[in-house]
């Protein structure tokens, strides 16, 4: 099963897995899916965290635990899922080791509900990494406009960062500068940079599923046939972006005095379309310095059926901002696409937190002891 998955790890791609629950850290699973399926680092977001503790058992001693101590449901949801994270990043500590700190690293996110602003973001990022207390997590923050400025201030304080919820080029330069600025204040305050690591989720298949659906609407032979393509010129050319930054004067300076890159990170993966290839956004994102985070159903279908030939990124970059032009050009905008797409992105985990917020205080109350 693991030939391809090991073709795509030598090609240059990490391949952290998309999912995280207490009963994947107990049963060993987790760090199965480390020793057999060259599985590198997890992510994390309320959608998966709600999943997890919502299905599971594994929560109810904890729960028991936090209701007897009468704590808020907040604090109650961040002593669960920062455990978790803790006992991940135990597990993965000794990739992380054994990369120099460039993999082997657990993505926990900021609270949804602060996503459009900045003060709060930065404060909660500082309490995560505090309250996980180790060196191979990522605190994440989205790629909001108030995001951006939250990230360099981040950044500045030596924590290192998974951006998410990136969909535009333009946003994703904006998220590339945001963290180069973090990295300079932090060398201007004697921080050694070299420690700061980040990586930038830029998100894929939700574009083909909102483009396909218009695509859809016109019905024509011209529409059809540009279905399924949007998402991969959007990632490609999000690449060539990255190519020019790490090719700029600005980063070489910071890159002499020890600074790590931003790995670009192919974050929602799975396919949504059962018509394409379940590998479609593995196979065809392929290029070095990336990462990729997959749910489990798509790490399996790799490593079952995935076909590697290697660099797919590199010299696409004219068919790719060809196909999105053609997209345009049949009157479906662009920039009104991905701006919808970031803000359902963050409503989806707002609402995935809120519901584990409900749910969570309803354990509590049914574990909170009974008074005499």
């Amino acid at each position: 099963m693991t030939d391809a998955l090991k073709r795509l790890s030598d090609e240059g791609v990490a391949i952290w897995l998309d999912d995280l629950s207490r009963q994947r850290i107990t049963s060993g699973n987790l760090a199965e899916l480390l020793d057999q399926s060259h599985v590198v680092g997890v992510t994390t977001n309320p959608s998966i965290f709600q999943k997890a503790i919502s299905s599971g058992d594994g929560y109810d001693q904890q729960l028991a635990d936090l209701a007897t101590r009468g704590v808020s449901v907040e604090e109650a949801l961040r002593m669960i899922t920062t455990a978790d994270v803790r006992d991940a990043a135990d597990i993965l500590r000794p990739v992380f080791d054994a990369t120099n700190g460039r993999d082997g690293r657990v993505s926990i996110e900021v609270d949804p509900r602060l996503a459009h602003r900045t003060a709060p973001t930065v404060a909660e990022a500082k309490q995560l990494a505090w309250l996980v207390d180790r060196p191979n997590t990522l605190i994440k923050i989205p790629a909001t406009q108030g995001g951006l400025p939250a990230i360099t201030e981040v950044i500045a304080t030596g924590i290192s960062v998974n951006v998410t919820l990136i969909f535009s080029l333009d946003r994703y330069r904006l998220v590339m500068d945001a963290y180069l600025a973090g990295l300079e204040k932090a060398d201007a305050k004697g921080l050694d940079i070299s420690s700061i690591y980040s990586v930038a989720s830029f998100f894929v298949s939700r574009v083909d599923t909102e483009i396909d659906k218009r695509l859809d609407a016109l019905g024509t032979d011209e529409a059809a046939a540009l279905k399924g393509k949007a998402a991969l010129a959007n990632a490609r050319l999000a690449y060539q972006a990255y190519e020019e930054v790490v090719s700029s004067d600005r980063w070489k300076a910071l890159e002499a005095k020890g600074a790590n890159v931003q790995r670009p990170l192919w974050a929602s993966t799975g396919v949504k379309d059962p018509s394409y290839p379940d590998t479609l956004y593995v196979t065809e994102l392929v290029a070095p310095n990336t990462v990729n985070t997959m749910p489990e159903a798509t790490l399996e279908a790799t490593g079952d059926h995935g076909k590697i030939t290697g660099d797919t990124v590199r010299g696409t970059y004219q068919q790719a901002r060809a196909d999105l032009d053609a997209v345009a050009a049949l009157g479906i905008p662009y920039e009104e696409i991905v701006e919808l797409l970031e803000v359902e992105g963050v409503e989806k985990f707002e609402a995935s937190w809120n519901e584990l917020l409900d749910s969570t205080q309803a354990e509590l109350e049914r574990l909170a002891p009974k008074e005499a």
